[in-house]
C-alpha cells in the first residue's frame, strides 16, 4: 500500500527579515558615537576590553564577553574611557517575531558553549559582506563571498537567538515561548498595519506574504480567521477606506484619488467603492458634503 505522506509546515520562532549593518570596529582609547535611533534591532557584542553603553536613560559598563540588545527606536550610543580600548561586533536587523520581545533592555554574558556560535556569525558577516566604519551606509556584498553567505548570516543569527533565550529559560526553569495563539495574532497584526501603511501603494497578496517569511497559504487562512475578510479583500477595503476620507477632505477629484490609491482607472475604482460601500463615489460624497 502506497503511504500517505503529509508535508509539515515548519514554524519560525524567530525571523530574521532584513539585516541592516554589521560592523566589526576596534574602538580606541576616548572613542566616543554620541547615539542614534533608528527602527530596527541592533546587537552588540563586546569581543575584546570594556566600553560605556547609554541607552535612553540607562547606562552599563560591558565587558568582554557581553552582549546588549538595543530595542527598535531606542536611543543609544557608546564610548570608551581613557584606559580601555575595545573590539566590538555590531549586526542591526529586521524581525517582526513576538518572541523578539525576550530581547528589550536586554543585557547578557554570552555563555561559553555558546561562543563558537558568536564566531560563526562574526566570520560569516565578515567574509560576505564589507565592514561599515560610518553609520548609516548601505552594506555591500564582496566580490568574492562564500556559497549562500547570507543566508548563513540569518541561519546564525537566528540560532544564536534561540539558543540565548533557551539557555536562560533553563537558567530559570520558566517558560517564556508564547503560545501559537499569541504569535499568530501578531502576525496578523503586523499584516492589518503594513497593509494599512501603504495604502498608498500597489501591494499585493503575495508581496505581503514574501514580506512575513511565511506561506501565503498559512497566513491566509489565519487573517481569515481572525479579520472574517480575505487578505485581498481587507487590502480593497483599507484603500476605500481611505478614500472615503480623502472624498470627505473634498481637495481632490476622483481621479487623482484612484491615481493616489493605485486604481487602475477612475471606473474601476468606481465599481470597486460601490461594492464596498453600497455608494457611486458621487452618491457618497453627496451624502457627506
Amino acid at each position: 500500500m502506497k503511504p500517505n505522506y503529509t508535508a509539515h509546515r515548519l514554524v519560525n520562532f524567530i525571523n530574521i527579515n532584513k539585516i541592516v549593518t554589521v560592523h566589526h570596529d576596534e574602538l580606541s582609547k576616548n572613542f566616543c558615537f554620541d547615539g542614534e535611533r533608528h527602527n530596527f534591532w541592533e546587537m552588540v557584542y563586546i569581543d575584546k576590553g570594556k566600553v560605556q553603553i547609554c541607552a535612553d536613560s540607562r547606562k552599563f559598563t560591558l565587558k568582554q564577553g557581553q552582549i546588549i540588545f538595543h530595542k527598535p527606536n531606542e536611543f543609544h550610543s557608546i564610548s570608551t574611557d581613557a584606559e580601555n580600548t575595545a573590539d566590538v561586533f555590531v549586526i542591526t536587523f529586521m524581525s517582526s517575531s513576538p518572541a523578539m520581545n525576550f530581547f528589550k533592555n536586554k543585557t547578557v554574558t554570552l555563555p561559553e558553549k555558546l561562543k563558537t556560535k558568536m564566531l560563526s556569525l562574526i566570520q560569516e558577516s565578515l567574509d560576505t559582506f564589507e565592514s561599515l566604519n560610518t553609520p548609516c551606509v548601505e552594506i555591500k556584498s564582496k566580490e568574492q563571498i562564500p556559497i549562500g553567505g547570507q543566508q548563513m548570516i540569518r541561519i546564525h543569527l537566528e540560532e544564536l537567538l534561540i539558543l540565548l533565550i533557551r539557555e536562560e529559560n533553563a537558567n530559570k526553569n520558566n517558560s517564556f515561548f508564547p503560545t501559537k495563539e499569541s504569535m499568530e495574532n501578531h502576525l496578523v497584526e503586523n499584516m492589518v498595519k503594513t497593509i494599512d501603511e501603504n495604502v498608498y501603494k500597489h501591494i499585493t497578496v503575495n508581496e505581503l506574504c514574501e514580506s512575513m517569511n511565511y506561506s501565503r497559504a498559512y497566513l491566509a487562512k489565519i487573517f481569515k480567521s481572525s479579520v472574517s475578510m480575505s487578505i485581498g479583500e481587507y487590502i480593497t477595503h483599507s484603500k476605500i477606506r481611505e478614500a472615503k476620507k480623502l472624498i470627505r477632505q473634498n481637495k481632490y477629484s476622483f481621479v487623482q484619488i484612484s491615481d493616489m490609491l493605485q486604481f487602475d482607472n477612475q471606473h474601476y475604482f468606481s465599481r470597486v467603492f460601490k461594492k464596498v460601500t453600497n455608494f457611486t463615489p458621487t452618491q457618497y460624497k453627496n451624502s457627506v458634503l
